[in-house]
């Protein structure tokens, strides 16, 4: 025969069920919340800042041509002495165009080092989701039906127990005093 339950609060069921419901409804958005601040920081990443980078990178350099040009206009025009204002521009547009080289390098490192590190994770955040839409969703209607089943029990149950046990059998006393069977 199988072992039998010891259920001593069909309460404590209900506020465990209910508790469940609590914790489901404020898990799921969050995690919700975590796949949508990864999404929006790989767009940031690819989209954005790779677009930005690569434009400045193209204005930094087509300064850097001009600030050349110019430079060598102004060697050519007084023969042997270059414009040292034009000698820092060159330079400043040198490091400008360095500079944006480096910051499009880096956003192209992090956007590899994002997945690289983000998909795992993010497939961990996905299975969890997964888990608590569907079998913590199905934990919720099964303990619906245990508590609907132990208030059956307990219902049917309580009839029996509340009625009086039965009354020994009523005995007349005969002429002698004693009780008769």
């Amino acid at each position: 025969m199988a072992e039998q339950a010891r259920v001593t609060s069909i309460e404590a069921i209900e506020a465990f069920r209910s508790s469940l419901i609590v914790f489901l409804s404020k898990a799921r958005p969050t995690l919700e919340e975590v796949s949508a601040e990864l999404a929006r920081t790989r767009q940031w990443l690819q989209n954005d800042q790779r677009r930005y980078w690569q434009k400045e990178l193209a204005l930094r350099t087509r300064k850097l041509e001009r600030a050349q040009s110019e430079l060598f206009s102004a060697t050519m025009a007084t023969v042997g002495e270059p414009a040292s204002d034009r000698q820092m521009a060159v330079r400043r547009a040198r490091e400008a165009v360095r500079e944006a080289e480096e910051k499009l390098k880096a956003v192209k490192k992090w956007d590899r080092e994002l997945e690289n590190r983000a998909d795992p994770l993010i497939k961990q955040v996905d299975q969890l989701h997964h888990y608590l839409t569907t079998r913590m969703t199905k934990a919720v209607a099964q303990l619906a039906n245990v508590v609907k089943t132990l208030e059956s029990y307990a219902d049917i149950q309580s009839p029996a127990a509340s009625e009086p046990p039965p009354a020994p059998p009523a005995t007349t006393p005969d002429s002698t005093g004693k009780d008769a069977p």
